[in-house]
């Protein structure tokens, strides 16, 4: 754990949770002045370093609103190390309730998914990239940064894959699927040339030619998801869709671990509660005992 990775969760707390500047403020105050503790006592990410930094805190006299608002920063943050692929294990798993505690991830239904995917005018250059770029989303389940870092050279139409340069600088190979092969050979014959005038190396590009920030991804799914009239989507919604029905599908989770991504299985098991909560709830609206 560093300030770059503190970095990058603030901006995952703006840019996709919608965070306020004072609640941004806030988080990095606390993490930082935590980093601080355990660089000055010599202790890494680990049960011992947090339970250690807590003890800290009870002796400095904090009072325990401020102590929980640290504390709710902290889990915040090793969620979303964990989530990323930073993390393989949860190293405050015996100090903090994470599995009675963590929300399922959310995930559109395939109806939604479905409608979500055919809103874009494509009749346009623009409603045909950002086709595009929900059809990858969905058929790949890429992390946003991976997405506004993919370039030319990853994609094989031919053999219809992917090479995705992920957390860890990790590899791995995923398929596009048809849809999605569809609309990238639109984006790439039709729209893409307009826009490269440099030379790019880079995948997605948006007005100008220069290659996209995790920002413009999520404008574009904030505005048709905004359409649809659904609040809170952003690209890791696609993503935890993509998992998601994968797995009511009947996929395999090594499978679905690997084309997220997952440093572990443990990060990927969430998405069996997701489907086990479909299951039930299918079970309930269908049986005449339900």
């Amino acid at each position: 754990m560093d300030r770059e990775s503190i970095k990058r969760f603030i901006t995952h707390l703006s840019v996709e949770k919608g965070y306020s500047p004072n609640t941004l403020s806030s988080y990095q105050q606390d993490l930082e002045g935590w980093l601080e503790f355990l660089k000055n006592k010599g202790y890494g990410l680990s049960e011992e370093g947090i339970r250690e930094y807590l003890f800290h805190l009870r002796k400095r006299g904090y009072r325990i609103s401020s102590i929980s608002r640290k504390v709710s920063a902290l889990r915040s943050f090793i969620r979303f190390l964990l989530q990323e692929g930073f993390l393989s294990s949860d190293p405050a798993e015996n100090l903090f309730s994470f599995h009675r505690e963590k929300k399922l991830p959310h995930a559109l239904s395939l109806q939604e998914m479905e409608k979500l995917l055919e809103l874009p005018d494509t009749s346009k250059p623009q409603g045909v990239k950002d086709r595009a770029i929900l059809e990858f989303l969905y058929a790949t389940g890429f992390r946003v940064s991976e997405l506004v870092g993919l370039k030319l050279e990853d994609v094989n139409l031919e053999v219809g894959y992917v090479r995705c340069k992920g957390k860890g600088r990790k590899e791995r190979i995923v398929p596009l699927g048809k849809e999605s092969e569809k609309w990238l050979r639109k984006y790439l014959t039709e729209v893409r040339p307009r826009l490269d005038r440099e030379g790019s190396p880079y995948l997605f590009l948006r007005r100008g030619g220069k290659p996209f920030t995790r920002q413009g991804i999520w404008k574009i799914i904030r505005k048709y998801s905004r359409m649809m009239g659904l609040k809170n989507v952003s690209p890791h919604t696609l993503r935890h869709s993509f998992a998601t029905h994968l797995l009511q599908g009947g996929a395999d989770l090594r499978v679905v671990q690997e084309l997220l991504g997952h440093a572990s299985i443990t990060t990927t098991q969430i998405y069996t509660q997701v489907d086990r909560s479909y299951l039930k709830e299918i079970h309930r609206k269908y049986h005449p005992r339900g």
